[in-house]
């Protein structure tokens, strides 16, 4: 039997309500659109079947397959929902208040039975971040961050800790994906000149000084992301300092490390500086890719040693997704960029598409690893809220926008279980829409007015790097081991230097040129034994070494400035000063 197709939900000022997806995109009868401002939040459970939603009134539940209203909660303050992976609790909370008095306030955090509506556990749960309890995929483990602990549960019952792992300030904690054993890793931050620090360890193996699997330590972090492949192998983790001390970045300082489970641990080296603005694991949990760097940043895909495999060069990009079977990676710049994306078979290493999804603020893969989902939401952005579906060839399959007196607050797929819709094969060809493409406005650079009637000169201010495979090219994609990398820059050093000795002898051999040749041939190695001229000639040389640059990037077909061209025509003029200089020695 075929998968149906995942349903879209709306949420915003023209109500809640759900869209078939392709190739329809009409109005769903499962849910009957709810009309009004009240809608603050929804969810779905993990394998689609099961819709929660709270209108301001109550909590409700209702089951996408027989379209019925399962349970309803009075809960008129909850901001936010989340099921456990089996479908079966539903997690609930609330802003946390306390009286006037002074007194504690009541628990906000409910976990409530689907089955049978009742009320299983309440928390108090002061803050937003964190809020929902992280369940096991088989639900037989459930944690919670209490006052610097991870406490444990098992088989949902919230009655007994069945464990805890007590470390000095532990921040944040991740449950490890998957099937047992279960694998947690926790973030403590560091304090009085001590680093701070990620370990990974196995449940409920806890106790003792050896009992973690592996600890990586650093200097650098006021937080930290810890991202664990869908394998539970690895964990990714980008440290990050809210302010950088060197003054070269605004956005604090990142870096990128990785912790296997075996106990290895490095610092993913990244050939660009600057911030990280995402990284991701592709699904097969072999690679991740990392957006990195100043602007134009670099997309680079790493295994699992950290050597780079593929660089797509340089791009205004700032977001990585990869589709949900991992043979698709879309490049992307959202936010404060304009919504240019990259369309990549990284199978292959061959770019799909470019389509561009100008004031997106949000972007999601369909369940079925072919459609795209790119909105343009309220409060990130007032004005030209809506959403459009592609195809991942380029193609507006579908489109809405909002009226200009409304917003749109939150898009999403419903969600499938993977394995559900197959994989496959990669088509170049923009496949057919009714829905006109749109063609980015390019917008024309500033021109004064003196500069109008005068022919344009292509100059950029950046220099954009193309896409490089960084296998090695004998065809064995087995890296090369520590020893023979070794050797290998060994070898290359040794090249290097030969290299250099041939041309520093080249000079000395050759007969005196004369003056009108090149600046590298005419400059001989006199000393006059006055400082004041030995630094003229010095300054020359420098000067005429430069020119020599600039003459070499012209013979290239690189578009020299200006003030560059300038350069070039006095290189004459420095080479009768120098000649004059030296014939005065």
């Amino acid at each position: 039997m075929a998968p149906s197709t995942p349903l879209l939900t709306v949420r915003g000022s023209e109500g809640l309500y759900m869209v078939n997806g392709p190739p329809h995109f009409t109005e769903s009868t499962v849910f009957p659109r709810e009309s009004g401002k009240n809608c603050k939040v929804y969810t779905f459970s993990k394998d689609g079947t099961l819709f929660a939603w709270g209108n301001g009134e109550k909590v409700n539940i209702i089951s996408v397959t027989n379209k019925g209203l399962l349970h309803s909660f009075d809960l008129p303050k909850a901001v936010c929902l989340e099921f456990s992976p089996k479908n079966t609790v539903l997690a609930t909370w609330q802003p946390y208040t306390t009286s006037k008095d002074g007194t504690a306030g009541i628990p906000n955090l409910q976990l409530y039975d689907v089955k049978t509506g009742t009320c299983l556990k309440s928390f108090i749960q002061k803050k937003t971040q964190n809020w929902c309890p992280s369940w096991s995929e088989d639900e037989t483990l459930c944690a919670r961050n209490v006052n610097n602990e991870v406490h444990f549960f098992e088989n949902n019952n919230f009655n007994t800790i069945a464990n805890k792992l007590h470390l000095q300030k532990i921040n944040d904690f991740v449950l490890s994906p998957g099937p047992q054993p279960y694998k947690v890793a926790v973030y403590v931050p560091g304090s009085k000149g001590a680093p701070s620090f990620v370990r990974l360890y196995q449940y409920p193996n806890f106790a003792g000084p050896h009992a973690a699997l592996a600890n990586k330590s650093f200097f650098k972090a006021d937080k930290v992301t810890m991202l664990w492949n869908k394998k539970a192998t690895a964990v990714l983790v980008i440290a990050s300092t809210d302010v950088d001390k060197t003054g070269a970045s605004y956005y604090g300082e990142q870096t990128l490390h990785y912790i296997a489970t075996n106990g290895e641990s490095a610092v993913v080296q990244l050939p660009k500086n600057g911030p990280i603005y995402d990284v991701v694991w592709n699904s097969s949990s072999t690679e991740f890719c990392a957006v990195y760097g100043f602007m134009p940043a670099k997309a680079t895909i790493f295994n699992l040693r950290c050597d780079p495999v593929f660089d797509f060069g340089t791009g205004p990009r700032n977001a990585a997704y990869y589709s949900p079977h991992g043979h698709i990676l879309v490049l992307a710049g959202f936010g404060n960029l304009r919504g240019q994306m990259e369309v990549w078979d990284v199978k292959n290493y061959k770019l799909i598409s470019k389509p561009v999804a100008s004031d997106s603020t949000y972007f999601a893969w369909c369940p079925d690893g072919e459609h795209i989902l790119t909105a343009t939401c309220a409060p990130r952005l007032r004005v030209n809220n809506g959403y459009k579906i592609w195809h991942y060839t380029g193609s507006i399959l579908h489109k809405y926008d909002v009226p200009s007196n409304a917003e749109l607050w939150q898009v999403s797929w419903q969600p499938f279980l993977d394995g559900v819709f197959p994989a496959k094969t990669v088509t170049y060809q923009a496949v057919p829409s009714e829905v006109p493409s749109e063609e980015p406005k390019v917008a024309t650079a500033y021109r004064p007015p003196a500069l109008r009637n005068k022919p344009i000169t292509n100059s950029k201010l950046h220099e954009e790097e193309p896409p490089q495979n960084m296998k090695s090219q004998s065809g064995n994609d087995k890296p090369l081991s520590k020893t023979a990398l070794k050797n290998q820059r060994k070898h290359e050093a040794k090249k290097a230097a030969k290299q250099e000795a041939r041309s520093d002898k080249s000079p000395d051999l050759a007969p005196t040129p004369a003056p009108q040749s090149t600046p590298r041939n005419t400059i001989s190695q006199s000393i006059s034994g006055d400082p004041e001229i030995d630094k003229k000639i010095k300054n020359l040389k420098k000067k005429l070494k430069a020119i020599e640059q600039l003459k070499e990037q012209a013979a290239t077909g690189k578009q020299l400035e200006k003030n560059q061209l300038e350069k070039i025509q006095k290189e004459t003029a420095l080479l009768q000063e120098l000649e004059d200089l030296e014939l005065g020695i």
